[in-house]
């Protein structure tokens, strides 16, 4: 009796759909297949979900394959990352996989199995310039910037708290430095275009407020944000319902009334007086003071070495973010097409530098996909000195790449400002996880830099890797981006110098054969 009511309340349900279906004038897929077409909208809700986990191979997906996410996984959790069975790269015929040269002898080199061992920056930030707080950060690998709002506060929380045992710098993003970024971990102040927590009542930046930030927390740096990866040129809007009372206080604006993001910035608008506006805060707060930017047309490159090339006015580091960053939600053109890749982009701005003799006096930070250790590994060869990851960190506090990034329905509790989902990520357990994940990235580019025969990652130059063109041709990162000789590499005195701090013997016996 009771199956038989069951079945007469699922038919008539059932029936209700059909009827809804056949009058409704939206979709004409229903109308022509009531109740069945609504199987084509599930599958294509759930169309993402088959291709991860059924679908696709393990080096197929974007943007990070299964591989590297296990990786990342297995790394974060302190379980066995290795692979066996060899590669699942297509390596006979496979285009641009880069392949880094062993060498058979080196001389001294660091310990590559100390998980705690230090791998500190070549140079020291601010230190060319004389700022007044200048020092040489303690990691090359450091997480990027993403902002409270973007993320829940239980992931900023998870993610300071893992630089902090890391011995990384934390990047607050352009949201403002918020409660959850005060959990022990170094920060790097990130300034946009709305100036959020430093700003006056009409958008305008506002000095003092800046300096009571920056004294209120253990911020290392400053790093004004021109544009990003994900985003380029393109401003952004934070819905009124989406301004708490907490956000509100955070960013110094009004409680559910819509902020929107200036594409550009409003306290300068050259080369010329940003360069101004960066000696103004290097000079009011002693801190090194850099830029962050995706790369388009080089012309503001170009300007800003020749400024510097002067002597008076520079910025002590550059954030030189790739094309295919993702941590802010974009329009698809915007992520698709605007901007370029980091390597293309990262080798032209460092040879812009380079021509001038330039390169030794700030220090250049690559983005981009760079917290898998192939990618890092190039970067350091094309010139970069440290890098920032930041979806790689998502992924080691429990991200399943679920893309939803966008919709304030992460099921992870990460990019989500809902406290029901937000609830489900334990920022204590999470921190270790962000922590190991970052400590074994380190060790991964200290073991591939031993096999290259060299002490640190900034030593690896772009002769050292080979980009391949299916199985007939190899050509030098060098040769790809047009590097001159000396592009790429520290100079004599930075070499002698990282490598007798990691080594404790002079630089000339870690001096590779020739």
């Amino acid at each position: 009796m009771q199956a038989r009511r069951i079945g007469a309340v699922a038919a008539t349900a059932v029936a209700l759909v059909a009827a809804r279906d056949l009058v409704q004038k939206r979709h004409a897929l229903l109308r022509n297949f009531p109740v069945i077409g609504h199987a084509r909208y599930l599958l294509e809700t759930i169309g993402p979900e088959l291709r991860q986990y059924i679908v696709t191979s393990n080096e197929e997906e974007r943007p990070f394959s299964r591989d590297q996410r296990t990786w990342i996984y297995a790394s974060a959790k302190e379980e066995n990352n290795y692979f066996g069975f060899g590669t699942e790269v297509d390596v006979e015929h496979v285009q641009g996989h880069a392949y880094l040269k062993q060498r058979t002898f080196a001389g001294a080199l660091p310990d590559t199995h100390d998980p705690q061992a230090p791998l500190p920056s070549a140079k020291v930030l601010g230190g060319p310039r004389g700022r007044a707080k200048a020092f040489r950060p303690a990691s090359v690998v450091n997480i990027s910037a993403m902002s409270f709002g973007s993320l829940s506060g239980a992931a900023i929380t998870a993610l300071n708290k893992g630089a902090a045992l890391a011995g990384t710098m934390h990047n607050t993003g352009e949201g403002g430095l918020s409660p959850y970024h005060r959990n022990g971990g170094d920060l790097v102040l990130q300034i946009g275009t709305s100036y959020f927590g430093c700003r006056n009542e009409d958008g305008s930046f506002n000095l003092d407020k800046l300096k009571d930030v920056v004294a209120s927390a253990p911020v290392k740096a400053i790093e004004i944000k021109l544009s990003q990866g994900a985003k380029p040129g393109l401003g952004g809007m934070l819905p009124g319902a989406k301004v708490t009372p907490e956000i509100a206080e955070i960013r110094g604006i009004p409680v559910g009334k819509d902020c929107a993001s200036p594409s550009r910035h409003s306290a300068f608008g050259d080369v010329d007086s940003m360069l101004d506006f960066v000696e103004l805060l290097a000079t009011e707060t002693g801190l090194p003071v850099g830029v962050k930017s995706a790369v388009g047309e080089l012309g503001f490159w170009q300007e800003l070495a020749a400024l510097m090339a002067r002597g008076d006015r520079g910025v002590d580091f550059v954030t030189v973010d790739g094309g295919e960053g993702g941590t802010g939600a974009a329009p698809r053109i915007f992520a698709d097409s605007v901007s370029l890749p980091f390597r293309m982009g990262f080798s032209r701005v460092y040879g812009t530098f380079a021509e001038l003799g330039l390169t030794d006096e700030l220090t250049f930070i690559g983005s981009g996909k760079l917290g898998l250790p192939e990618n890092a590994a190039v970067a350091f060869a094309l010139g970069a000195d440290m890098i920032n990851v930041a979806r790689e960190a998502m992924l080691s506090i429990g991200c399943i790449q679920s893309q939803k990034c966008h919709t304030d329905k992460c099921p992870t509790g990460i990019a989500t400002q809902n406290q029901w989902l937000a609830r489900g990520l334990d920022p204590t357990s999470k921190a270790t996880r962000a922590a190991v994940y970052l400590r074994t990235l380190r060790r991964e580019l200290m073991k591939v830099s031993s096999a290259v025969g060299v002490a640190h990652p900034g030593l690896i130059t772009a002769d050292d890797i080979e980009i391949m063109n299916g199985d007939y041709e190899a050509r030098t990162l060098a040769g790809v981006y047009g590097y001159k000789d000396g592009w790429g590499e520290l100079g004599p005195h930075l070499a002698k110098e990282i490598t007798e701090l990691l080594v404790g013997t002079p630089a000339s016996t870690n001096t590779r054969p020739e």
